[in-house]
């Protein structure tokens, strides 16, 4: 079940719901409309390696804004924080914004009940595209989880900004969590 705009509206009201700063006229008829951050993540790593921590660079987006070339790939944030303890929150490319070319989280949508920070988004040009700081990029749903609730703890707790991956810190608990076995 997915909250309409009024339902998220009342839950932030009662602290169920997270969004810092809130302005209930972004609102819509089922979710609340995200603004996008200041800064955006370029990888500038020769290969990336899961393995291994990612090399890359952070970028402000000036006034005039930042061009996205034909295959560019960044990583931004929301403007807002956003979380829930009680519901799991998806977000989503604004229409607008997919029909520029522009997608917004290629595939990691879903935030983890718990979890609470800007969101980072994927972003990927499939056209030349000018984004600004504080534009109107994507919005957020809030979906009612069934079954027991189990908050999250993970890495990205409290992100402020964009997120570069960190895969690389779950490949070295792999790693120092095995035991030889003699035999």
């Amino acid at each position: 079940m997915i909250l309409t705009g009024p339902e998220i509206i009342k839950n932030v009201e009662k602290g169920k719901i997270k969004i810092l700063p809130f302005d209930a006229q972004r609102a819509t008829t089922n979710s609340y409309d995200l603004k996008l951050g200041l800064e955006v993540i370029r990888y500038i790593s020769p290969i990336l390696d899961p393995k291994e921590a990612p090399q890359y660079e952070v970028l402000k987006i000036p006034p005039e804004g930042l061009v996205m070339q034909r295959g560019d790939f960044l990583l931004a944030s929301t403007e807002e924080k956003i979380g829930s303890d009680y519901f799991v929150p998806i977000i989503h490319a604004l229409s607008g914004v997919a029909r520029i070319g522009l997608f917004v989280h290629v595939t990691a949508d879903l935030i983890d009940i718990g979890s609470f920070g800007t969101s980072t988004l994927q972003l990927f040009a499939t056209l030349p595209i000018r984004i600004y700081r504080g534009m109107l990029i994507a919005q957020v749903s809030f979906w009612v989880p069934e079954g027991e609730i189990k908050l999250y703890k993970g890495k990205y707790q409290h992100s402020e900004g964009p997120q570069p991956s960190l895969t690389h810190l779950d490949w070295r608990k792999k790693k120092g969590g095995k035991k030889k076995v003699s035999g």
